[in-house]
């Protein structure tokens, strides 16, 4: 792997946390030696300032790959830029969207936490063992969050556990398996709720939704155990968020409300938010998320497919009643006027992330700070229906509560499916066609579609993932996509160009050789 910036890390970090809480004087920055890092646990402070760097870093990620990542290759957002290869699957080694190194960066730091932050204890009289443990819980959720999105993307990856701090380390390192990597990000949660440190809220408004919690340790877990196909531990994991009595816990928005709704997004820190990536208009914190997404800018980079605008359309078709009432459709998640405009996908935009307000009030330049959402309370009901569906048939009344009751907040009611006369397949493709719509635009698709298909050894690839992807995505041709889908490996990316020249012990991926 290469040694992308890490002698830097520490420092570059701090001054990133710094300028990120907005503070008024910038920590010291200390000249680099072989020891640089031995600078840098003095105080809490520093250790907090570590960890609030590792969200910039997320921050800075959200329109370069985790929007791209999550969402392109699915179909369901289409990017109108120049560079259409990853949604084309025409992805190469030498293209930046292979690179992985952001996420070391992240999981860089959060080794630093794990393996120094109890130097602190010696160094500073106000630091104890229960704020240490907290912050070793925030890590261990930081690192586990970047490796579940490098083992989604690239399958194999090097799984390194400590910070790189010495020229003199070793950085040349060997791919682990999917399996390793992903029973290590287990580990890691685990350690972290077992530890009975991890917050249950903070004090500060921002942080409380904006830092890992104990609810988005436990949101995280059920997701990778949904990845790994332990469904009674994804269950289980979602019941701790779901059936907690903690005054603190996230709860679902209930109300059939499309102001309610909209308030997931607009102004944000939501009681049902678990986890989101702060921006903050009045600290000139903005970001690009309504940019990305406007329809009147010539330059708009995505928008909406042809085949997600008529979803949306027959969401709001269904309820037969004013579009207005339609919540996570038209004004909601999605906007386009007139309904039938829809015909030219180029019309439809996230209104999630370019509305202020219900209906038609936009932002304007000056408010573009828009949260991006990593967890919700909304999508732990649907992976819990999804863990359900798995667990066999005698579960699937269960399940389809849950979906109803998702659908009854949008103002759709039921999805009249008869748990007694149906299959696991059909309950799969109505989760995920709920999940589509529910969670349009949120970095969720291509992983749900890739989740969905491989499942007991590619079970429902030709469904969830071929036939689904030929549905959404007309970036290519029918037959480009089915011959690049023959080979499994296709699905991940390549490992980019500039780290297999510095670590002669990584191996690319077969598809790409």
């Amino acid at each position: 792997m290469k040694r992308i910036k890490h002698l830097i890390t520490v420092v570059l970090v701090m001054t990133l946390a710094s300028t990120f809480n907005a503070c008024s004087e910038w920590l010291e920055v200390y000249p680099q030696n072989n020891q640089v890092s031995d600078y840098y646990w003095s105080s809490k402070e520093e250790v907090d300032a570590m960890l609030n760097g590792c969200y910039y870093y997320y921050r800075n990620m959200v329109s370069s790959q985790l929007i791209p990542l999550g969402e392109l290759r699915a179909g369901q957002i289409f990017s109108r830029s120049s560079n259409t290869n990853l949604q084309e699957f025409r992805i190469k080694e030498t293209d930046n969207i292979s690179n992985w190194g952001p996420f070391y960066e992240v999981i860089n730091v959060a080794n630093g936490v794990i393996s120094n932050a109890e130097k602190v204890l010696t160094r500073d009289d106000t630091y104890d063992k229960n704020r240490l443990n907290a912050h070793k819980a925030e890590a261990y959720f930081l690192r586990a969050l970047s490796y579940f999105y490098l083992v989604r993307n690239w399958k194999e990856v090097p799984l390194v556990l400590y910070p790189y701090e010495d020229d003199s380390q070793d950085y040349q390192i060997v791919q682990a398996d999917e399996a390793k990597v992903i029973a290590q990000i287990k580990k890691d949660l685990q350690t972290a709720l077992e530890s009975g440190a991890a917050k249950e809220y903070y004090v500060k408004a921002w942080e409380n939704k904006g830092r890992a919690t104990k609810w988005a340790i436990c949101a995280l877990l059920a997701d990778v155990c949904l990845w790994s196909e332990s469904y009674a531990d994804a269950e289980k994991y979602c019941d701790q968020i779901l059936n907690s009595n903690s005054a603190y816990a996230p709860s679902f928005l209930s109300s059939p409300s499309h102001s309610s709704w909209f308030s997931i997004y607009n102004p944000g820190n939501s009681n049902e938010s678990i986890l989101e990536l702060q921006w903050n208009e009045e600290d000139k914190q903005l970001n690009n998320l309504p940019y990305l997404f406007d329809p009147s800018s010539t330059t708009r980079v995505y928008a909406y497919s042809r085949k997600m605008t008529e979803l949306f359309v027959e969401e709001y078709t269904y309820t037969q009643q004013h579009m207005t009432e339609a919540v996570r459709s038209m004004y909601g998640g999605f906007y386009c006027n007139p309904p039938t405009a829809y015909l030219a996908a180029e019309t439809g935009f996230v209104w999630k992330y370019f509305g202020s307000e219900v209906l038609t009030e936009k932002r304007t330049p000056e408010h573009y700070d828009p949260h991006f959402i990593l967890y919700r309370t909304t999508e732990v009901l649907l992976m819990k229906a999804e863990a359900l569906i798995m667990q066999g048939s005698d579960r699937y009344s269960e399940a389809l509560a849950l979906i109803d009751k998702v659908r009854e907040r949008s103002n759709l009611g039921s999805t009249g499916i008869d748990p007694l006369n149906t299959t696991e397949f059909e309950l799969l493709e109505c989760l995920l066609n709920e999940r589509a719509t529910e969670l349009a635009g949120e970095g969720k698709a291509w992983y749900d579609m890739l989740r969905f298909g491989r499942r007991n050894n590619y079970q429902y690839k030709e469904s969830f993932i071929t036939a689904r992807l030929l549905e959404f995505n007309k970036q290519a041709s029918t037959s480009w996509f089915r011959s690049v889908l023959s080979d499994n490996n296709a699905l991940f990316l390549p490992v980019w160009e500039q780290e297999l020249e510095n670590n002669p012990l990584l191996v690319q991926n077969p598809y790409y050789e």
